[in-house]
């Protein structure tokens, strides 16, 4: 049974889920795995994010501090030079598009609400140092939240092949963290967090059992988009940019299971995919 939410609220906006959406990433740091995503400089993220929105990109998410396996943590006043002024600056041209803010930080996620933010999205759930902050924020403005798995104690803990339930339990304990902040659970949407804590055959397992994701009553957004589990699968996909058609088939899959929202790097080909994906799908 597919979740039968249709609208996802975000201070003040509503996105409709009736059909799939696609999420732009707009990465502000110059140390992105994928390296065609750098965007090091104000005007070469602006432009990008303005290429995503005429692709047809539903809303963007805007992240200044790269999570990559062997990232650098840069200070919380570096990642909002790096974001702010470009949330300022889309906020102001495309008012009716939602915003995401790609940070675990809350005096980030702070700047980002005050230059014009809908969204907060934490890879760590609300369960990191800075979550409560986080949910806090999210409840006082409206904004929504993506509240993403990121366990690693996973990899030891679950069989490589059945690390679902250890993700719903988790998912479950950042859906209450969000309550008991006041966050209404309309505007929470769930992330599995492919590639964060996991082992390739966890990452395999949850890919193939999105569906079970719907059983939490909260809209699904997938973050695959050329990451390494598609060179586990298929060796010659060696390096990000050999993955573009292995995004597409994962997020026509993931459409096919019900997913809502998929955070990718190349809007138009994934948008193309998705909507031919939920035309085929049955009873569409």
């Amino acid at each position: 049974m597919f979740s039968v939410v249709e609208t996802f609220p975000c201070r003040g906006l509503a996105l409709d889920l009736s059909a799939p959406r696609i999420m732009g990433i707009v990465n502000t740091s110059p140390d992105s795995f994928h390296a065609d995503s750098r965007l090091p400089s104000h005007d070469a993220a602006l432009a990008h994010a303005r290429r995503l929105v005429a692709e047809g990109a539903d809303l963007l998410d805007i992240g200044g501090q790269s999570t990559r396996p062997g990232y650098v943590e840069i200070s919380e006043a570096e990642e909002i030079a790096r974001t702010a002024p470009l949330l300022r600056a889309l906020a102001a041209e495309f008012p009716r598009l939602p915003l995401s803010i790609d940070t675990y930080k809350p005096a980030v996620a702070a700047a980002a609400l005050e230059a014009g933010a809908h969204i907060l999205n934490d890879i760590h759930g609300l369960q990191g140092p800075g979550g409560p902050e986080l949910a806090r924020l999210a409840a006082s403005s409206g904004a929504a939240l993506v509240v993403m798995h990121n366990d690693p104690a996973l990899r030891h803990a679950a069989p490589e092949n059945a690390p679902l339930p250890a993700v719903l339990a988790f998912l479950r304990r950042s859906l209450e963290l969000a309550a008991a902040a006041g966050v209404p659970r309309d505007r929470i949407v769930l992330d599995p967090g492919i590639g964060f804590g996991k082992t390739q055959p966890q990452n395999v397992a949850l890919l193939r059992h999105l569906d079970a994701l719907h059983a939490l009553g909260c809209p699904i957004l997938l973050g695959v988009s050329r990451k390494s589990v598609f060179g586990y699968l298929v060796p010659e996909l060696a390096t990000p940019a050999d993955r573009l058609e292995a995004t597409l088939a994962a997020t026509a899959l993931a459409v096919a299971q019900g997913v809502q929202l998929h955070r990718v790097h190349d809007v138009a080909p994934a948008r193309r995919a998705a909507l031919v994906a939920a035309a085929l799908r049955p009873g569409a």
